[in-house]
C-alpha cells in the first residue's frame, strides 16, 4: 500500500511539474509577435506563388566594418534569435550579420498553401541580399540551414564567398531508410507536440540528457506555438517543411561545391529527419555524425572539417567558444 502511495505521490508530481513548464510558456501567435529578439526586426515583401508574404530578418551592423558580411541560416526547431552570441561576436570583428527567418518559421508568413523547396527559399534569402544592395556575402547555415545554404552555394557559387557547414542536416539520404510520412500523416504528427515531447527530443538529439536554462529560450519559441490557438497553422508549415527534408536530398550534390567550405561538426549528435519511422534496426545508423562529417569532407573539394569531440547538434549554443574559434579562422 505504502509502495502505490508513493508511486501515486511520484506521478502526481511529475504532472505538476509538466503542468508548471505548460503555464510558464507563452502562447505565442504565427507570427511569434510578443516574442522578444535580441535585434530590430526588418521585414522584405515577397510576392510569389500568388502570395504576398512577410519575411523577418535582423540587420546587425558592426561598429568597425571590415567591408564583409554573412548570413545566418536558422535550423528547423529555430529561427534567427538563437544567433545572438555568433552574431555579436561576429559584429565585434567587423563583420555585418544578416539573420532570417525563413518564410514558414520564426516571425515570417506562415502559408498553407505553399510549395516549399530549398530552391524558393533561396530565392527568398537573395531578395534580402540584394534589396540591401550586398553583392557577395559569407554563408553559414546550421541543420536545415546547412541545406538551404548548399543549395544557394549551388545556385549562386559567384555571390558566395565561402560557405560554413554547421551540424547541417541531410548529409544522408532519409529515403534509404524510412518509410514515407504523407504530409497529412507528418500534420498529425506535429499536432501531437508539446513543451515535453520537444524537450525530450532536445535533451537525447541535442544535449546529451544534460539541460542548461539558456537553452529554455530558444525552446519555447516552438513550444508556445503548442498552447497557442494558432498552433494548426504553425503544425501544418512544419509538416510541409519536413517533407522538403525527406524528399529533396542535397547529399547528391556536395562535389558539385566550388566556394571554400568549413565543416564544423559536433560529433555526439544523432539526429536524422524520420529516424522514429524507420525500422528498428535501421534507426542506429542513422545520424551519425562522427562519420558524417568526414564522410562529406571528402566530396566537398578543399573543404576543411573540425570535429569537436562529445558536443551535440548545436556548437554555437552548447560550446560557443570551441565553435566561434575555427569559424573566425576560417572567415579572416
Amino acid at each position: 500500500m505504502k509502495i502505490r502511495n508513493l508511486f501515486s505521490l511520484l506521478f502526481l508530481g511529475a504532472v505538476l511539474t509538466l503542468h508548471a513548464q505548460q503555464e510558464k510558456l507563452v502562447p505565442y501567435d504565427a507570427l511569434l509577435s510578443e516574442a522578444q529578439y535580441p535585434f530590430p526586426v526588418h521585414y522584405k515583401s515577397i510576392n510569389n506563388q500568388k502570395q504576398h508574404l512577410k519575411m523577418a530578418y535582423m540587420d546587425l551592423k558592426p561598429e568597425q566594418p571590415n567591408g564583409e558580411t554573412i548570413v545566418l541560416l536558422h535550423g528547423k526547431n529555430f529561427n534567427g534569435a538563437y544567433w545572438e552570441e555568433t552574431a555579436k561576436a561576429l559584429s565585434r570583428n567587423g563583420y555585418r550579420v544578416i539573420m532570417p527567418d525563413q518564410i514558414g518559421f520564426g516571425k515570417s508568413s506562415k502559408p498553407q498553401q505553399y510549395q516549399f523547396s530549398f530552391h524558393q527559399l533561396a530565392e527568398n534569402t537573395m531578395s534580402i541580399t540584394d534589396s540591401l544592395q550586398i553583392s557577395r556575402f559569407i554563408l553559414l547555415g546550421h541543420s536545415m540551414g546547412g541545406m538551404l545554404a548548399t543549395r544557394m552555394a549551388l545556385m549562386y557559387p559567384g555571390k558566395i564567398q565561402k560557405l560554413i557547414l554547421e551540424n547541417p542536416i541531410g548529409l544522408e539520404d532519409y529515403k534509404r531508410f524510412g518509410t514515407y510520412q504523407d504530409i497529412d500523416r507528418q500534420y498529425q504528427d506535429e499536432l501531437k507536440k508539446t513543451y515535453d515531447s520537444y524537450k525530450n527530443y532536445m535533451l537525447k538529439f541535442y544535449y546529451d540528457n544534460h539541460w542548461k536554462p539558456i537553452y529554455d529560450r530558444w525552446l519555447n519559441y516552438i513550444a508556445g506555438w503548442t498552447v497557442s490557438p494558432d498552433f494548426p497553422i504553425t503544425a501544418w508549415d512544419a509538416a510541409l517543411t519536413s517533407d522538403m527534408i525527406y524528399t529533396q536530398p542535397v547529399v547528391y550534390e556536395f562535389d558539385k561545391i566550388t566556394v571554400p567550405t568549413l565543416l564544423i561538426i559536433g560529433t555526439r549528435d544523432r539526429t536524422a529527419i524520420g529516424k522514429a519511422f524507420a525500422p528498428k534496426a535501421l534507426q542506429p545508423l542513422m545520424g551519425q555524425y562522427q562519420n558524417l562529417g568526414k564522410d562529406t569532407q571528402k566530396k566537398i573539394k578543399g573543404s576543411v572539417l573540425v570535429e569537436l569531440e562529445n558536443v551535440g547538434h548545436l556548437p554555437h549554443i552548447e560550446a560557443f567558444d570551441r565553435f566561434i574559434a575555427p569559424l573566425l579562422k576560417f572567415m579572416h
